[in-house]
């Protein structure tokens, strides 16, 4: 990923795992993405936290130290759930176990994938696309995205930012 370039970026929970259904751990993505945005690392255009895995809209700005930010975001995060579930979930931490010589647990698949968005209607397309995520017939978590709480849906809907980490894509395009 390049910065100052928009992108579509989807992690997924190792196996698909639903480890995001536990609304802390949905929690401390929103808290990491925050930090991102109000350290000038990232600008947030839209996004939706599913129960196993995450699309992002985001502009990488600048680096985070000596790393980009989505590589100091995956990073965080996962030490963030790993330590979680040292403490309260010890018996949860074994299902992301991994036979890697460098890490004994791991969180985020390693195929992240990010999507260059080089127009406008590609841009409207998936946010569109997040934004239904959590109504499709496979979720069903809400009957419209609006109501799902852990989505820019409602931003876009209403021009509340719940969360106070988002940018309108009017504003960049």
């Amino acid at each position: 990923m390049e910065l100052n370039k928009l992108y579509f970026y989807t992690a997924t929970i190792l196996d698909w795992k639903p480890l995001l259904s536990d609304n802390k751990y949905k929690d401390l993505i929103i808290e990491s993405l925050t930090y991102l945005v109000k350290k000038g690392c990232i600008k947030m255009y839209g996004f939706v936290i599913m129960p196993n895995h995450i699309h992002l809209i985001w502009e990488l700005l600048k680096m985070n130290g000596k790393e980009l930010p989505h590589a100091s975001f995956m990073k965080f995060t996962s030490h963030q759930i790993r330590k979680d579930l040292m403490l309260h979930h010890p018996v949860s931490l074994s299902y992301y176990q991994v036979n890697s010589l460098t890490r004994v647990h791991q969180f985020w698949q390693r195929d992240a994938l990010p999507i260059y968005l080089y127009s406008p209607k590609v841009i409207y397309q998936k946010l569109d696309y997040i934004h239904r995520n959590p109504v499709r017939a496979k979720w069903m978590l809400v009957a419209s995205p609006p109501e799902y709480h852990y989505s820019s849906a409602k931003f876009y809907e209403t021009g509340i930012d719940t969360f106070g980490l988002l940018t309108h894509i009017g504003e960049r395009i």
